[in-house]
C-alpha cells in the first residue's frame, strides 16, 4: 500500500511538471485501483474480517480531499487531516503488522506459505 501511495504522489508530481498527461496519470490509476482493492480485500479475509472495511480507505480519501472551510479552524484540521491519517495509520497497521487468522477462517482455508527454493 505504501508503495502505491508513493506512486501515486510521484506520477502527480510528474503531472505537475507538465512530465506527463494528467489524464494519463488518471487512466493508469483507475486501472490500478482493481488489482489494489483485489489485494486489499484479500488481506482483509487473511485477517478474518469483510472486505467492506476497505471502504474506510475510500472514506479517508474523501475526508482528506474535501473542503472544510465553513468549519472553525480545529474542526477543518480534525476533519480534513486528523481522521484520515489515523485511518490510513491504523489499516496499515492492521493489514501489514499483524498476523493472518492461523488456521482456516470463514473465508477459506489458511493461506499456504510462499517457498523460494
Amino acid at each position: 500500500m505504501a508503495v502505491w501511495v508513493v506512486l501515486m504522489a510521484v506520477a502527480f508530481t510528474l503531472a505537475n511538471y507538465d512530465v506527463v498527461a494528467i489524464q494519463t496519470i488518471a487512466f493508469c490509476i483507475v486501472a490500478l485501483l482493481w488489482p489494489t482493492a483485489a489485494v486489499l480485500v484479500k488481506r482483509l479475509h487473511d485477517r478474518n474480517k469483510k472486505g467492506w472495511w476497505a471502504l474506510l480507505l475510500i472514506l479517508a480519501w474523501i475526508l482528506a480531499a474535501g473542503n472544510w472551510q465553513m468549519l472553525a479552524p480545529v474542526w477543518q484540521w480534525g476533519v480534513g487531516r486528523f481522521i484520515p491519517t489515523l485511518i490510513v495509520v491504523m489499516m496499515a497497521i492492521d493489514l501489514g503488522a499483524f498476523l493472518g487468522t492461523p488456521g482456516d477462517n470463514r473465508f477459506g482455508p489458511e493461506a499456504e506459505p510462499v517457498k523460494f527454493r
